[in-house]
Parts: C-alpha cells; sequence; structure tokens
C-alpha cells in the first residue's frame, strides 16, 4: 500500500475540520476502519477510494498520488502565530496549509511554471539573516528602498500565494515547499502592514530554513523580514526623531507597521530602551497596539499567482471539469486555481 494514502486522507479531514466520527458516519464505515485506513494498516478498495473522494471533495487519482510526504502533517512546515493560538486552530490552519501545498504539487507536476525569478537557499550559519535578504534582493534585481507590492515580487519566484479566514486573529500566516514551488497561506483579515510583514517573514523561512534545520528559526525570519523591507543602510537616516507623526509618515512610505519601523530602530541603536517604553505606551494608551491607523490607506496587496493559472487553463480550452481534474479537485470544491466562469453571452 501506498504509504501517502493515509497521509493524503489525514491532511484532507482536518483541513475540512471534520471528525474521524464524522467522516466515517458519512461513509457509512465504522469510526475503527476509517482509523486503519489513516494509519496505512489498511488499504481501501477502488470503490472505498471512490467514495472517500466524493466525501473529502477530491479525486481518487489526487488520493492515490504519491506525494513527497514526511508524516501527514510535514515537518518542513512554518507558521507565524502568537503563543496564545490554540492548538486546534494551528493543526487545522497546518491541515489547510498541507492541502493546498499537495493540490499545488499535484497541479504543477502537469502545468509547469516559468517563474521570472527564483526563491534562493541561504545557509544560515554561513550567512547572517541580513545578509540573506540582501542576497535576494540582489538576485530579484529589487529597487533600492522600500519594496512596492512584496507579494507581486514573490509570486514573480513560482510561490504560490493564498488568502485565507483563518477564523482566529492569533495566527498570521503559514508557508511550506510544495517540490520546486512554495505555498504561503495568508490569515485574510490581515491589514496590509501586517500582511507584508508576514509575507516576508514566512519567505525568511522558505529561503533560510528549506533546506537547514536552526534553533532560532523565529528570530531569524523577523531579522530577514526586517532587512528585506526596510534595509538597514537605506531606513537608518530618516530614524530620526521618532514621533507618532513622523512614525506615520514612514509607515505610508515604508508600507510596514510603526511598531515595526520602531522596532527597526531599536534593532539598529538609533532608539534607546527607554524611548522604545515610552513609544508602546503611547500605543496603549491610544489602542493601536492591536491594529494602527492608516493600514487602510496603504495600497492593497493580493495574490493574483494561482488565479492566473486557472485562468491560463480557461484560456487554453480546457473545461471547468478538466481543470478541476488537473488540480485533483471535483464537485465545484473551490481551490486557489479556480478559473473565472466565462460569462454567457447573447448570440
Amino acid at each position: 500500500m501506498s504509504r501517502a494514502i493515509g497521509d493524503v486522507l489525514l491532511v484532507l479531514r482536518r483541513a475540512a475540520d471534520i471528525t474521524q466520527e464524522e467522516l466515517a458516519d458519512d461513509l457509512g464505515i465504522t469510526q475503527a476502519a476509517l482509523s486503519r485506513y489513516e494509519n496505512n494498516l489498511r488499504e481501501p478498495d477502488d470503490e472505498m477510494v471512490e467514495r472517500l473522494g466524493e466525501a473529502l471533495g477530491v479525486t481518487p487519482e489526487f488520493i492515490r498520488h504519491e506525494f513527497r510526504m514526511q508524516g501527514a502533517i510535514a515537518a518542513d512546515a512554518h507558521m507565524r502565530r502568537q503563543k496564545t493560538a490554540k492548538p486546534s486552530d494551528w493543526k487545522r490552519v497546518e491541515a489547510r496549509v498541507n492541502m493546498l501545498r499537495m493540490h499545488s504539487s499535484y497541479l504543477l507536476e502537469r502545468v509547469p511554471l516559468r517563474p521570472q525569478n527564483h526563491v534562493i537557499q541561504v545557509d544560515p550559519d554561513e550567512h547572517t539573516p541580513a545578509q540573506a535578504a540582501a542576497m535576494l534582493r540582489a538576485a530579484w534585481r529589487m529597487p533600492i528602498g522600500p519594496v512596492r507590492n512584496l507579494i507581486r515580487w514573490v509570486e514573480s519566484a513560482g510561490v504560490i500565494v493564498v488568502e485565507e479566514d483563518f477564523g482566529t486573529h492569533r495566527i498570521d500566516g503559514m508557508s511550506q515547499w510544495a517540490g520546486e514551488h512554495a505555498v504561503i497561506v495568508l490569515n485574510a483579515a490581515l491589514p496590509t502592514d501586517r500582511k507584508r510583514l508576514t509575507v516576508a517573514h514566512e519567505l525568511g523561512h522558505l529561503v533560510l530554513h528549506g533546506q537547514y534545520i536552526d534553533l532560532d528559526v523565529e528570530d531569524q525570519a523577523n531579522q530577514f523580514a526586517a532587512e528585506l523591507l526596510m534595509p538597514a543602510h537605506v531606513i537608518a537616516p530618516e530614524l530620526t526623531n521618532l514621533t507618532l507623526g513622523k512614525l506615520s509618515d514612514l509607515k505610508t512610505e515604508w508600507g510596514v507597521s510603526m511598531q515595526a519601523i520602531f522596532e527597526r530602530a531599536y534593532r539598529l541603536g538609533k532608539a534607546t530602551a527607554e524611548a522604545r517604553q515610552k513609544f508602546y505606551r503611547q500605543l496603549n494608551s491610544r489602542g493601536w497596539k492591536t491594529r494602527e491607523p492608516g493600514s487602510d490607506l496603504l495600497p492593497a496587496e493580493n495574490p493574483e499567482l494561482a488565479a492566473s493559472v486557472g485562468r491560463q487553463l480557461d484560456h487554453a480550452g480546457l473545461t471547468q471539469q478538466e481543470i478541476q481534474f488537473l488540480i485533483g479537485t471535483r464537485d465545484g470544491n473551490p481551490t486557489p486555481f479556480d478559473a473565472p466562469r466565462r460569462p454567457l453571452r447573447a448570440v
């Protein structure tokens, strides 16, 4: 029996946020039987694979596909979340990113991308996160200064970026490699400044931790994100007299939060610990700690790559059913690759 089938079933069920008991009832089998399928202790026959696919919204071919997985939830996934995030929430989001990774790799094996850029791999033992960010900027030939439309840059390297409703504000995003390509899943509720920082943070994981494991992965991803969005040699001269008014202006210029800018100033030695404490007292007194003003005025950034793949398949003359088969879905089960419906025309 393929070792992947049990993993695929477990990921799809968790991503759908249903229990073993609920799925077993839907299939008309015992929970023990389903458990044996998920734990690779028994191989489902063709009829059961078809029924499992119907219940989980995927094709039988998708269930049987040999995904390169390290267990049901891959060990190389990275998540940006608060310490107070509930395990049930982050496990569900973790399953969602695994499912999206599988759909991405399944499709892109059949419809390969030809990205303009690529995500470089840097050993954090040989280069600092800031050096890695500078290397990526150079490799992508990014202009000096603020990064305009970060998501567009990331997608230019073939990274599939997806926004989803996580059902919690305590998880910002997650990333994982999908074969030669990567997936970043973002909380759709994020304001633009926080979204950009999350994308940069997850990109740091993909650059630094796709092949190399380190104990300080979160701090390294934060350092990478800070240098990518706010290069030290460019922003440092601007980090003086950091009043709330000036921080608001810098936020508009750099597209990151006032908190991120002040933290950058503090880490670069441009602000004292006392000034930092005063800054956060000001934020708290105004209720700006969780959501700052001005975030809705920043240019919106929305993922486009996945939908553009669907549009290309649609323009190539494939039917919706044929496109769904390539993605591995069925019965209108939505995915980020869905092509827009062609409008009916009067004749």
